[in-house]
């Protein structure tokens, strides 16, 4: 028996079955331990039988790897029985050792390492007495053999246990010094050989298992076949496996097969990835041969393969001829041409999504484990259509290193300004965008912009393509006041140069009406979206799907400013779809959720509760629990009855929408950030103030760890967590948080950004609230000379800051101060709205009470009188607002309590 192995663990499973099927009496048990090399079968088998020493006699340990040594073995079995025989040939001695075997019982053999089922057959149909345990790395072979067990690496906390025996021995080890262990089994993939090697290793030359990990970083071929003095170096990893693909010469495309699956992900590889190698017969037949030693697990449709064996067979090794540095290179190469093969012809095409899914995680590994200068104009393809993909699956972070590394290896083929080139730049310029790294995209846009100009003509339909998309970029950095204008040059060339009914003419006008929007112009923005349906009712027909989905914008651009009109809208939106489309066509389907979301604003909840109920249940049948568009109508429900104050439905609805994102989509999905941030702000309506604090600062450290510190999201998230710290009482921690929100508002998106300006308010008003009137009175004061400038003085928005600041002067005790203002608001308040309208009244009554609160009487129950008047003739003498007004200039009068703090 080999010596027994002082570091075992685990296999609690593999020793069971071998207990279940090698224990008691009757016809001999053949029991096959296979897997890879390395993996610690021969250590399992000395484990078990060496605990059946006092239950067998004898047990007795064979070496068979191949037909000799099985025989050498059984003659020194016979010799070990018969001592008086030893001196016979070996020839009959073993025939000695199987007529043994074959009158006698209770005895325990172990065929170690045995290389072909072949090699033991004979012994087995004679030797039917006693147990028979075999160790091998065939996995095939033995269904009329042996009870085969396979054996699997070890599991994590088994590897590290393993590993931290090896280190420390019988003495203690620092902690420091284990740093990084479970990093390291992790690195080579739970494989007991290999943690033994590296173990062995650390130990003698006195380093760190993070040491470890660097060195295998920097020099992976070196490491894997190093090992400490006196290790037989044919145990290494490296030769081990070596010594399995030495039994496959027979077939040399398995090699090759096994260095082209060294660059994908190990699990998972579609049979697709290798059918380019060869024919079809010899590439079964090589995924055949790698299965048979368990250096590769097959099924029908996908191959799996230990990591560590990639690793390995990655590792170019000019002394190893199954890894010499030009065959490393060549299996890079076709793997990259397999992957192009397979590459689906459509990113947008939703039923090739699946292929490309299946594809990803391979692009991934090939990116990770391939250095950017090995690239080929073929990587970069297969780079660039990865990273389109994932954006269109708006997965940016994913695609945005794809995209750069693809934009690098095109330049250095192609050149910069090669159209390949070029459309990988837009891309990532693109994914920048979209992930909040504004300045970069700007850059980049500017930089493609002039590339453009020179390659293809300023006039070009592409640069005018190209200008758009930095015209979209400034407009989301804020900068929309150079965005507008460019649109509109982009604007009048297209429809010059390709007129005005040219679909790119048509999208940069909706890009132009989402401009407006974006400044709060929602009036120009509408006539924008109004032009565009307009032209497709006419080219392409009313029930075109680029007419209906303008229509859909329209009714959304009035959802804020008018609500009745956009539930019009969607409402014959809705009955056109449902005609043309039909009734669970996911186009129809959106169109109820937006609905929904209309009739939310204007407070009809339970109508928009029965539209999201309805929605939920189309896409569940049509789409399956976990799709993203069930996922949002479920999550609209939520938010639905949140605002109805149905809490008790509401959270629970919540949570399950975030645990579902959670499990389909990922924790870095972007549908998962807003869920996590819905379910916070239902915590928020339900006044959970703990639930909701708690909630939002894991909202905030998500969106930050996925989308970066710079992104408008991560703002957003900060902005939400401030609101819910008030909410709790907890101004103290809400106002760093608003101010931190500002500082990045103005940063990312520009000082008169309405986000920015709408911060700037809530953070003055927080101030204000907290008495901090100097501090409140210049972010007011900000604020409405921002939106002065941007929206203009006769605006509802800029109206509605004036008034802000006003009461700030009020509350700070400057009741003169806030005099003019108020009577400002008041005179822009009756030409936008008319004399008669609440907001005009409600201002009229502001000026009243800031006369009174400065002490000017007379000019206060002037004010009053006319207020009174108005009132009367807008509400009605018995309206509970006249009876205020009243109330207050007789309190004036000196007749009755003031009561000036109120409003008409």
């Amino acid at each position: 028996m080999p010596a027994p192995h002082t570091s075992f663990v685990g296999r609690a499973r593999e020793l069971a079955l071998l207990d279940e099927a090698l224990t008691g009496s009757g016809a001999a048990v053949v029991q096959a331990v296979h897997g890879l090399g390395g993996i610690g079968k021969s250590t399992l088998a000395a484990h078990w039988a060496g605990a059946r020493r006092e239950v067998d006699n004898p047990v007795w340990w064979i070496t068979a790897d191949s037909p000799g040594a099985l025989a050498a073995g059984l003659a020194a079995l016979a010799g070990a029985l018969q001592p008086a025989l030893a001196r016979l040939p070996q020839d009959q001695l073993k025939e000695r050792a199987v007529q043994w075997l074959a009158t006698h019982d209770g005895w325990l053999l172990i065929l170690d390492n045995v290389t072909d089922p072949e090699d033991v057959r004979p012994l087995l149909a004679h030797a039917d007495k006693g147990r028979i345990l075999i160790t091998s790395r065939r996995a095939s072979g033995w269904h009329d053999t042996a009870e085969p067990i396979h054996l699997d690496t070890l599991a994590p906390d088994e590897a590290r246990t393993l590993l931290t025996r090896i280190l420390t021995g019988d003495a203690p080890r620092a902690a420091a010094d284990l740093d990084g262990a479970a990093e390291l089994c992790a690195e080579v993939g739970y494989l007991p050989l290999a943690i033994e090697q590296v173990g062995a290793y650390i130990v003698q030359t006195g380093i760190t298992p993070r040491a470890y990990l660097r060195l295998l970083a920097e020099d992976p071929a070196y490491m894997y076949r190093r090992a400490k003095e006196g290790y037989d170096s044919e145990r290494t990893i490296a030769r081990i496996w070596a010594i399995t693909l030495d039994r496959l010469t027979d077939t040399p495309l398995a090699g090759h097969l096994l260095r082209v699956l060294a660059w994908y992900a190990p699990d998972a590889i579609p049979r697709a990835l290798v059918g380019p190698l060869g024919s079809e017969p010899a590439v079964v037949d090589a995924v055949g041969r790698l299965a048979a030693y368990s250096m590769i697990s097959a099924t029908e449709d996908s191959l799996d393969v230990h990591r560590l064996v990639q690793a390995v067979t990655r590792a170019s090794d000019p002394d190893d001829p199954h890894r010499r540095p030009h065959d490393i290179v060549r299996a890079r190469e076709a793997a990259v041409t397999c992957l192009n093969d397979a590459l689906p012809t459509a990113v947008d095409a939703p039923d090739r999504f699946s292929a490309w899914r299946r594809l990803i995680p391979h692009i991934d590994a090939l990116a990770q484990h391939s250095a950017p200068d090995t690239d080929t104009a073929l990587t970069a393809y297969v780079f660039c259509r990865a990273g389109a993909f994932l954006q269109h699956q708006s997965l940016n972070l994913l695609a945005t290193p794809h995209l750069e590394r693809a934009g690098r290896g095109f330049t250095r083929h192609l050149g910069a300004r090669h159209p390949n080139t070029l459309t990988a730049r837009h891309h990532l310029a693109r994914a920048y965008q979209d992930t909040g790294d504004l300045s970069r995209a700007i850059q980049l846009y500017r930089h493609l912009l002039h590339d453009y100009e020179q390659v293809r003509g300023p006039a070009h339909p592409e640069t005018l393509i190209l200008r758009r998309s930095l015209a979209q970029a400034l407009a989301t950095a804020g900068d929309v006041g150079s965005a507008i204008p460019m649109l509109e040059r982009v604007l009048d060339a297209q429809e010059s140069l390709l007129e005005a009914d040219h679909p790119d003419a048509l999208t940069t006008r909706h890009t132009l009406a989402d401009a407006y929007g974006r400044i709060g112009d929602l009036r120009k923005a509408i006539t924008q979206y109004e032009r565009v349906l307009a032209v497709s009712e006419e080219v392409l027909g009313s029930d075109h799907p680029d007419t209906l989905a303008t229509r859909a914008n329209l009714a959304g651009a009035h959802v804020s400013t008018d609500p009745d009109k956009s539930i019009d809208l969607y409402e014959g939106l809705l009955s056109d779809q449902e005609r043309v489309l039909g009734p669970e066509h996911p186009g129809t389907l959106t169109t109820l959720s937006s609905l929904s979301r209309a009739c939310m604003v204007k407070g009809e909840l339970q109508r928009a509760i029965a539209l999201c109920e309805r929605s939920l249940r189309a896409r569940e049948k049509n789409l399956g629990p976990g799709h993203p568009d069930t996922l949002l109508s479920r999550s609209s429900l939520g938010l639905a009855l949140s605002m109805a104050g149905d809490t008790a439905k509401a959270l629970p609805l919540l949570q399950q929408v975030l645990d579902n994102c959670l499990e389909c989509l990922g924790a870095d999905h972007p549908d998962t950030l807003t869920a996590r941030s819905k379910l916070a702000e239902g915590h928020v309506r339900a006044g959970n103030a703990a639930l909701a604090v708690r909630t939002h600062l894991h909202c905030l450290r998500e969106t930050e760890r996925v989308l970066g510190a710079d992104h408008p999201d991560t703002a957003t998230a900060r902005h939400n967590l401030a609101v819910a710290y008030t909410m709790a009482g907890n101004t103290a921690r809400a106002v760093p948080l608003y101010e931190q929100t500002l500082t990045d508002r103005i940063r990312i998106l520009g000082a008169d950004h309405p986000q920015t300006n709408s911060v700037r308010v809530t953070l003055a008003k927080t101030h204000a609230s907290a008495r901090n009137h100097q501090r409140a009175l210049l972010l007011f004061e900000q604020a409405w000379r921002e939106a002065e400038r941007v929206l203009g003085t006769e605006d509802p928005g800029t109206l509605s800051r004036l008034r802000d600041l006003a009461t700030a002067h009020v509350q700070a005790g400057q009741p003169t101060r806030s005099i003019p203002l108020y009577d400002r608001a008041v005179k822009v308040s009756a030409r936008l709205l008319g004399d008669d309208h609440p907001d005009t009244l409600g201002a009229l009554n502001n000026l009243a009470n800031a006369h009174a609160r400065a002490g000017d009487r007379s000019r206060a129950i002037e004010s009053y009188e006319r207020l009174l008047t108005d009132c009367r003739r807008v509400f009605g003498t018995d309206d509970q607002r006249t009876d205020l007004v009243a109330a207050n200039l007789a309190a004036l009068r000196g007749h009755g309590p003031t009561r000036t703090d109120d409003r008409p």
